[in-house]
């Protein structure tokens, strides 16, 4: 290790940097790895005795993780895995007392800011809006996007986070926007372990960031396993940096600087990363640094044991190897610091690590306590011996939790329920406020619901003049867009064949010449980084329009979208938010491929997002006008045969505004309630023309919001006059026909109002066969809803509508 010029995170020069100063570097470093892995061992403690449900950790990680954290500066980003606790502590990112709340899931945000109780532990956030929405300056302090458990997942959205850096160095019109960055000298560091770099969305990620040369730097932390499985099987030639051989730049090239390094070489690391940063924030060139020959002491988490799938003399290498002990030999040998002081350090670590532990379970508890005394306080002014079992439980809690206490107090409710007993309405009463508390604890904030959000923004109808212009449906969304990119200079918008050509429909057609390609450009396909790259430049301050080619797509992203996406705002308790819009297509096309319609799919694996679902290209325009006024992510699926049908072209087209979650009767009638959305209402609107020749007036309604739905009851109020409900979609049987029915009929309350059974109207559960026949005999078509309607009439009233077959 000798010889390895060593530059501390103070700014100070080599040349300046006495041996003294060195000195307390390293004694330093060497204090804080043993904090760290003091915080594993008691870590895994305090899950295997019971007080906290399950535990992941960093140890064996500890002096790359120092390193790295020694180039970390203000402004730059973290995009990490749950092995980081060393680089968190060393970044300041959370404290000791911080990660043991996490690791006991304290519902309160100043305990644990990463979550606020929602994440287990090693899962670590900074928070990066206050309570209004407002973004913190990044620059001045060092940022870290929310984790997630999906391996691999943390990678995706560092396409984002590092193009932020060159659009704000490159396009001069975003220079004021300079508490998002400084003049794009800010670097991502992303870590990720070795086993997961088989996932493809490393890959797909690596492959996106050596072609637009983002600041990134990639740290592989190899320990030789994915769990048991060893590194041989899960990586050609069992070393990936020696598999990404190929994307070593050369000359001109892109492509990426590839270093290794062994994770116990303290000095060697040091160096590493020095290198690896100058190339990063210099020149914008992303660096991978696979860091090898570290250790796991403790195996992959607290659910079980290395010892069951390693050999013998792997676990002795591991101990000899351990880096932690690696150091401290060299220390000694390097005469920095006497074996006397090195036990006095690991003595305080461990005191230190041990009293932040009982401060951060202490005050865990004092939350729980107050809960506690109060259910007690309440059952004991109860003068029944119904309570007493519920009662003695509560007494004889030896440690306990939020669920213990609830469940014993709704158990005394229940026993209850047939008895006036003094003392049960404020039972009731408390136990009803405290439902809401708790439903800021661990329900709230699915949104991030600030005054910001578009449910906020001003509705502003559309205007049309008397010589208004009837066009195209995609001259509407261009003339959208166009207007926005002029209000807006944070607007960016990207996806396959959207810059050159436009997009396939030619949404943006020539408004990449007109605002440039930093704004307006093309990606390749690889729909996970193109979410990513959304997520990443929304959570730096920019608002992305990233578009996924088509609605079936989008499964090729599901993962960064449920996972990263949809979560953000819940997992960080409103700490992070990520406005991204997601614009892609579909409905009514023909064919095995592309027609499908998973909204069953969005619908479960997308609560976060809104789902706008418009039914023409004037609807979705004033969509996007609110979702760009707003700070919340959202997808809105266009119709794919409506962009040539031709429209009014509002003269307000980029202030215009269509509120979300506030579906529209959009044909009057007193007979039946038709809810639909999107293509299908094209056909349910014909299918009405045939029904009134036969006595039959049915009222549609156009839900245009899947998520939110109905805010204003509007199925409901319809029902109310019609008592008949037909849902009428192109999804598969049971899918977003159900969600839609279970939200009338259950939350609305609109069973109540029916006089007959309600029906639901779909595509095929298989997909459509090719060609015209196969869409007319697979999806709903007229002649469906024409019958279906009049079937259930002649439920009704048979003598006036015979049956038909």
């Amino acid at each position: 290790m000798s010889g390895t010029i060593i530059q501390h995170s103070n700014a100070l020069e080599p040349s300046k940097l006495s041996f003294e100063d060195f000195r307390k570097i390293v004694i330093s470093d060497y204090r804080l790895a043993v904090e760290s892995r003091q915080v594993s061992l008691l870590g895994r403690k305090e899950v295997l005795t019971g007080k906290a449900k399950f535990g992941i950790f960093g140890d064996g990680k500890e002096l790359a993780q120092l390193a790295m954290a020694k180039v970390f500066r203000d402004g730059d980003w973290r995009s990490g895995y749950y092995r980081d606790q060393t680089f968190a502590f060393a970044s300041g990112i959370v404290s000791i007392y911080q990660f043991f709340s996490q690791l006991y899931a304290h519902p309160d945000i100043e305990s644990d800011p990463s979550s606020g109780g929602r994440q287990m532990n090693c899962h670590f956030a900074t928070r990066l809006i206050d309570a209004e929405g407002n973004w913190f300056d990044q620059t001045s302090r060092k940022n870290s996007a929310s984790d997630i458990s999906t391996t691999g997942g943390q990678m995706s959205r560092i396409m984002g986070l590092g193009l932020a850096s060159k659009l704000y160095r490159h396009n001069t019109k975003l220079t004021n926007f300079s508490k998002f960055s400084n003049f794009g000298n800010e670097v991502v560091f992303c870590s990720i372990g070795n086993a997961a770099t088989s996932e493809g969305v490393f890959l797909e990620t690596v492959n996106a960031a050596g072609v637009n040369q983002i600041p990134v730097i990639i740290s592989i932390w190899d320990d030789g396993y994915g769990i048991s499985v060893p590194n041989e099987l899960q990586t050609t030639k069992g070393d990936i940096s020696e598999a990404l051989k190929g994307f070593q730049r050369k000359g001109d090239s892109n492509g990426y600087e590839i270093f290794k390094v062994r994770g116990w070489d303290y000095a060697g690391l040091i160096e590493t990363y020095e290198k690896a940063m100058t190339f990063a924030r210099e020149e914008h060139v992303p660096c991978l640094v696979h860091v090898t020959e570290l250790t796991q002491p403790q195996g992959h988490s607290s659910s079980g044991s290395h010892e069951r799938y390693k050999s013998t003399e792997r676990l002795e290498w591991e101990r000899a190897y351990d880096c932690n002990l690696k150091m401290r030999t060299w220390i000694l040998e390097s005469d920095i610091a006497t074996e006397e002081e090195l036990r006095k350090i690991e003595q305080e670590a461990k005191e230190y690590v041990r009293q932040e532990q009982r401060r951060a379970w202490t005050d865990y508890h004092k939350t729980i306590n107050e809960d506690l005394e109060q259910a007690i306080w309440l059952l004991e002014t109860i003068d029944s011996e119904i309570v007493e079992m519920p009662l003695k439980t509560l007494k004889s809690l030896p440690e306990p939790s939020f669920k213990e206490v609830y469940v014993n107090v709704r158990r005394a409710i229940r026993d209850l329920r047939k008895h006036n007993v003094g003392g049960k309405d404020d039972l009731l009463a408390w136990y009803a406020q405290r439902k809401k508390v708790n439903e800021d604890r661990f329900n709230d904030y699915l949104f991030t619901s600030t005054p910001q959000s578009p449910l906020e923004v001003t509705v502003v109808a559309p205007q049309y003049s008397d010589d208004t212009p009837i066009v195209d449906g995609r001259e509407i969304l261009n003339a959208c867009f166009d207007a926005n990119f002029e209000r807006d200079e944070r607007l960016l918008a990207f996806g396959e064949d959207v810059g050159k050509i436009g997009d396939v429909n030619q949404g943006f057609a020539g408004l990449q010449q007109k605002f440039g390609e930093f704004r307006i450009f093309d990606t390749g396909i690889r729909e996970s980084a193109i979410i990513g790259k959304g997520i990443g430049l929304s959570m730096r301050g920019l608002r992305p329009i990233a578009e996924i080619q088509y609605l079936d797509y989008l499964i090729y992203a599901l993962p960064v979208l449920s996972d990263d996406l949809a979560s953000l705002s819940y997992r960080t308790k409103a700490g992070q938010k990520a406005p991204l819009i997601i614009r892609t297509r579909g409905h009514r096309l023909e064919g095995i491929w592309h027609s499908g319609s998973p909204m069953t799919v969005l619908l479960g694996a997308l609560r976060g997002l809104h789902i706008c679902v418009p039914r023409n290209m004037t609807q979705a325009a004033g969509m996007y006008n609110t979702l760009l006024r707003g700070d919340e992510p959202a997808l809105v699926v266009e119709c794919l045969n409506g962009y040539r049908l031709k429209e009014k072209l509002p003269t307000n087209i980029g202030d215009f505004t269509v509120p979300l979650g506030i579906a529209e009767v959009i044909k009057e009638g007193g007979d039946i309630t038709v809810v639909s959305y999107g293509s299908t209402l094209r056909v349910v609107q014909e299918a009405a023309v045939e029904l009134e020749k036969m006595g039959i007036n049915m009222e549609i309604v156009d839900v245009q919001c899947l998520q939110p739905f109905d805010l204003t009851h509007v199925c409901k109020k319809s029902l109310e006059k019609t008592n008949k409900l037909l849902v009428v979609d192109e999804d598969v049987p049971g899918g977003a026909s159900s969600f839609i029915l279970q939200q009338i009929i259950e939350d609305q309350n609109g069973y109540y109002h029916l006089d007959s059974q309600p029906r639901t109207l779909s595509a095929k559960a298989h997909r459509p066969p090719y060609g015209s026949d196969g869409d007319y005999f697979t999806k709903p078509s007229a002649d469906d809803v024409i019958e279906l309607v009049y079937a259930m009439m002649n439920d009704s009233d048979p003598d006036y509508y015979p049956a038909l077959f």
